[in-house]
């Protein structure tokens, strides 16, 4: 049962892999050069697409997020591949910003599940979704950005604007526990 987080370059992706650890969650940090006939020789449960310092140098993820039937998890620029992807909007944030910030929960099923209605997270706002694809739902939104996350509607394929692995997200721990719950079934 494991968990591929893979590295888009960003400054979290090895924190991403260690709070996996930490939770006793089987994990592996991969480039996001791999094939995927490499990808799939591990044998994934799930896929976590961590941040980076742009949609540029994105590897193989648009691959990734076509090809797998696991669920995903897409971490900040990971939300937007996600998002692009699918064929939402991606653009620089009017509120370019680093920051704590309070979202609000609008579903807690699954991902959320524990954490409705608020929740303090540390989030990133140089670019985000700016419209979400179809056959997409909002889940949370805060007064920086009306898509703090969102889910596909049919299936385990997530995006968060914001970083878990930090401790700024006190209860970001919850959404990786959520999410191997999701992988496991």
């Amino acid at each position: 049962m494991t968990i591929l987080v893979i590295n888009n370059k960003g400054q979290y992706n090895h924190r991403i892999q260690r709070s996996l650890k930490y939770l006793k969650i089987d994990s592996e940090l991969v480039p996001n050069t791999l094939s995927i006939e490499e990808m799939e020789s591990k044998n994934p449960t799930g896929l976590i697409l961590g941040g980076g310092p742009s949609i540029e140098g994105i590897g193989n993820c648009e691959s990734y997020i076509k090809h797998f039937e696991i669920p995903i998890l897409g971490i900040c620029l990971g939300h937007q591949l996600i998002a692009k992807t699918f064929g939402g909007e991606v653009s620089t944030s009017n509120t370019e910003s680093y920051a704590q910030v309070k979202i609000n929960i609008m579903n807690d099923e699954n991902l959320f599940e524990g954490l409705a209605p608020e929740m303090d997270v540390w989030s990133s706002h140089k670019d985000e979704v700016k419209s979400i694809p179809k056959d997409f739902e909002i889940l949370a939104n805060s007064e920086l950005c009306s898509i703090e996350s969102f889910k596909h509607k049919n299936k385990d394929i997530y995006g968060i604007q914001f970083h878990p692995e930090v401790h700024h997200t006190p209860k970001g721990s919850r959404i990786f526990e959520n999410f191997h719950k999701i992988c496991k079934m």
